[in-house]
């Protein structure tokens, strides 16, 4: 219930709302590693993401992973029939282990037809997203790529970021170069190019499963200079 209620789909809701919402989801785990679901798969349930961490990426032609979105707690992810997804667009794999909620078509259908305030929110965060893939297509097309990770990385910060000793925030997440690549747009060699200066700079830190934004504002400068 405390997992739903801070989930914007369904915020907002009365209690007993709530109540039937949860007792049409089912709770399952997976360990750090595990798939969730994999690309191309038939698209038949929607995830509600309880605890945890977990990264989704889509297999190129080439084989190459690009990884689109990094998934935590409260986020909605997964895909339906009744949302227009007859197959899931990528794979979601634990990055930790990671507990989710999940609801299969009928049930989602049925929800929309009981609560209609919950297909108004599906059609805003349709909207939303839209807007958000047509500014990823501009920003990939015209800025740099220490404009691109720069706007990535403060929004990590800004999601699973942690109020640091030393000054900034830290993101304790496994972000591997090809990650960040494929989240910019760019290739892991630029990545460590740019990485490798903002450390000397001092901007940021790394190690093998954290990521420091010792300065914030300097990054939100760089992001700013593009489009």
């Amino acid at each position: 219930m405390r997992v739903l209620s801070r989930t914007p789909l369904f915020a907002g809701l009365a209690e007993e709302q709530l109540t039937d919402v949860d007792r049409r989801m089912t709770s399952l785990s997976w360990a750090e590693g595990d798939p969730v679901y994999t690309q191309g798969a038939s698209a038949e349930h929607l995830y509600v993401m309880a605890a945890g961490r977990a990264k989704a990426y889509r297999t190129a032609p080439n084989g190459q992973e690009v990884v689109v979105e990094l998934l935590g707690p409260g986020d909605l992810f997964g895909g339906l029939r009744t949302l227009g997804r007859p197959a899931y667009d990528e794979t979601v794999e634990a990055m930790t282990t990671v507990c989710a909620l999940r609801i299969g078509d009928d049930a989602f259908r049925r929800i929309l037809a009981e609560h209609p305030a919950v297909g108004l929110r599906v059609l805003d965060d349709t909207a939303v997203l839209l807007a958000q893939a047509r500014a990823d297509v501009t920003r990939q097309s015209t800025a740099t790529v220490a404009e691109r990770l720069a706007a990535v990385l403060l929004r990590l910060s800004e999601k699973f970021g942690e109020p640091s000793r030393e000054g900034g925030n830290l993101i304790e997440l496994p972000l591997s170069r090809a990650d960040l690549a494929g989240m910019t747009g760019s290739t892991p060699e630029s990545v460590s190019r740019v990485m490798s200066r903002w450390r000397q700079d001092g901007i940021l830190d790394t190690g093998r499963r954290w990521t420091a934004v010792r300065d914030p504002r300097r990054l939100a400068e760089i992001a700013a200079a593009g489009p």
